[in-house]
């Protein structure tokens, strides 16, 4: 035999589900990584620091070959065979070749020291060997590291953001000039008179440094001297603070993504259990099912817990409502019935027409009392309906009390009851409310009262503001309400009517009803006694007040 399964049951042998980042929690993660980002990105374009230092190395370079050029000028400037310029003023090549290899060891550069008409005098370069010139340069540190994958990264991230930006690189390509490498017009402006420099970078990505300075001899430009740095610390530095960006930005996404889980599930979280629970509310054929208290939440989702709690609580409290007036109704509309069907199956068996007359007076009753039990019933039903539809409108309550007595005395059928209505002259009796509900109260109020008055007895009716509100009172002559039952006479199918009325004239719905439409406006209504001097009870005051108009 098959076991079957309701919709509201769960399988013990289920696999569990697996936990996946929700929409929230996906947004959350990728604003705050992505605001992460774009800081980082603004970080590692660090343009103006590369440039801070490549100026600072361009200045020191600058004052180291202007001091170099001044001491050329005064010992490597002469006259003899061997000088490069004919004439008074001549740079001695042997004299210079010692000078500038001395400096550039010094200094760690190399220098190049080219004549007026462009020739290589000497370079600090080249040694003099036995099997002839020899070209020195320096190796890089051993523990380079070009080729690691950080830097390849970051060389591209700089190539797309000078794209981007529409910028170049702003560096030179070294080696194309003929003399070592230095850009010719740089030589022509320190012959010239003038200082120059360049910034150049080779096939490997290496970058290096030149400046050219002017050799002169009272105030004749005699040659240029050149110093070509390699800056490789200059990359090697910068590489470091974008490295150390990195770290810390590896840190804070860290810190940054488990915060957003943290703040994530805070919020995803108990919006999970208020939707699960919510759908077990809705799929649930009992109350087992209740939404989570969250009031320990002083927050919006605290919020929201607390008023989807009231919310399903109002909702069974509803139920609960249709479920007692279903039944309420069916009682109701049963006695009818049961008489009717008694009187029928009574004048079927007998043949004397009084007694036939008089059942067919108690079925007619009947029939009348049914129509009215529906009627009221259906008006009942639709209260609710109408209530939460209709729109609140200022209402003028002195204009419908006023208009409900001119009517009242007009039609001259209520057994002579008459309407005292007091109200000031220039009161101002506005409500926000739905107008005709408004209307329905006081009809039922003031139907009520000429039902329970003696004959000729007087109705008192009387409205004013107190305190916020417009209250109104309505005070008959009748014999007033019985002890106890000034709560119950609000109850659905309240039959407590007076003698000389004709049996089920009434459903016992109006005050009822009348209840339900003050509640939705927000507004009060209940009863008392009236006594007279002596303690005896001299008539019933029902009183109703709503909040006046804002």
């Amino acid at each position: 035999m098959r076991a079957i399964r309701g919709s509201g049951e769960t399988d013990a042998h289920a696999p569990p589900r697996r936990r996946r980042l929700t929409s929230i929690s996906r947004r959350i993660l990728a604003v705050n990584i992505f605001a992460l980002a774009v800081l980082v990105a603004g970080l590692l374009f660090v343009g103006q620091y590369r440039q801070g230092l490549i100026d600072n190395e361009v200045a020191a370079m600058t004052t180291q070959a202007e001091m170099f050029a001044a001491a050329l000028g005064e010992a490597a400037v002469g006259a003899g065979a061997t000088a490069t310029n004919s004439g008074d003023q001549n740079i001695l090549p042997d004299i210079a070749g010692q000078i500038v290899r001395r400096l550039a060891d010094t200094t760690r550069t190399q220098a190049r020291l080219i004549s007026a008409d462009g020739r290589v005098v000497t370079d600090s370069g080249h040694r003099d060997g036995p099997g002839g010139a020899v070209r020195v340069e320096e190796l890089p540190p051993p523990d380079e590291s070009d080729g690691s994958l950080v830097r390849r990264a970051l060389d591209a991230y700089d190539r797309i953001v000078a794209r981007l930006l529409g910028e170049g690189t702003g560096l030179g390509a070294a080696g194309g000039s003929g003399n070592g490498g230095i850009p010719g017009r740089q030589i022509d402006r320190a012959l010239a008179g003038e200082n120059g420099y360049a910034v150049l970078r080779d096939a490997g990505g290496n970058m290096a440094v030149t400046v050219a300075v002017p050799v002169q001899r009272y105030k004749r430009v005699l040659g240029a001297l050149t110093l070509l740095k390699d800056t490789r610390r200059i990359d090697e530095a910068v590489y470091q603070v974008r490295l150390d960006i990195l770290k810390v930005f590896g840190i804070a996404l860290l810190i940054t993504v488990a915060l957003s889980v943290y703040l994530a599930g805070t919020i995803a979280r108990p919006l999970r259990r208020l939707a699960s629970a919510a759908d077990h509310v809705r799929r649930g054929l009992s109350r087992q099912y209740t939404i989570p208290d969250m009031g320990r939440r002083h927050d919006e989702i605290g919020a929201l817990g607390g008023a989807l709690k009231d919310m399903t609580e109002a909702l069974w409290q509803r139920m609960d409502a249709i479920e007692g007036f279903a039944a309420d109704v069916a009682h109701e509309i049963k006695n009818p019935l049961t008489s009717l069907k008694s009187a029928v199956e009574t004048a079927a068996r007998i043949d004397d027409p009084e007694q036939q007359r008089k059942l067919m007076s108690i079925i007619q009753n009947d029939i009348e009392r049914l129509d009215r039990l529906i009627s009221d019933i259906s008006n009942a039903s639709r209260v609710d309906a109408e209530l939460s539809r209709a729109e609140m409108t200022p209402v003028d309550i002195g204009a419908i009390l006023t208009a409900l007595s001119e009517i009242h005395d007009a039609a001259g059928e209520a057994r002579g009851v008459g309407i005292e209505l007091e109200m000031l002259a220039d009161a101002t009796l506005t409500i926000d409310g739905i107008e005709d509900r408004i209307v329905q109260v006081m009809r039922n109020l003031i139907s009520n009262a000429v039902s329970f008055s003696p004959e000729g007895g007087r109705i008192r009716i009387s409205a004013r503001r107190i305190d916020g509100y417009v209250t109104v009172k309505v005070d008959d002559d009748g014999p007033g309400i019985p002890p106890g039952s000034e709560e119950s006479v609000f109850d659905r199918f309240y039959h407590e009517r007076p003698e000389s009325e004709k049996f089920g004239a009434h459903s016992g719905l109006g005050l009822s009803i009348s209840k339900q439409i003050v509640s939705v406006h927000d507004g009060g209504i209940w009863a008392e006694n009236r006594t007279g001097p002596e303690g005896a009870v001299v008539g019933a005051r029902f009183v109703v007040r709503f909040p006046e108009a804002k």
